[in-house]
């Protein structure tokens, strides 16, 4: 089978961030700037020093105060550029 032909992989196998092996190490940059992001879009206050595990948990928890995330991107039907009224 070619890769375009797999299976999509089963998203409940993804771990739990507490199982990470590198989950003790500090958060990303990538991590730190998201989630200032959306703690500041919610209002919220985050430790400057927090693991990956940590950051990505909070993420998560942040993402759903602020509507961001998978699931608000379902709820908003994006439309073609062709489709765009043009002013």
């Amino acid at each position: 089978m070619t890769k375009k032909n797999q299976p999509i992989q089963d998203r409940s196998a993804i771990k739990d961030p507490e199982q990470w092996v590198t989950g003790e190490e500090p958060m990303t940059g990538a991590q730190n700037s998201y989630i200032h992001t959306l703690a500041r879009e919610a209002g919220e206050g985050v430790p400057e020093e927090m693991t990956k595990a940590e950051a990505s948990q909070k993420i998560e928890e942040l993402q759903e105060k602020t509507g961001r995330g998978t699931g608000a991107r379902k709820s908003r039907p994006r439309t073609k550029s062709s489709e765009r009224k043009k002013t």
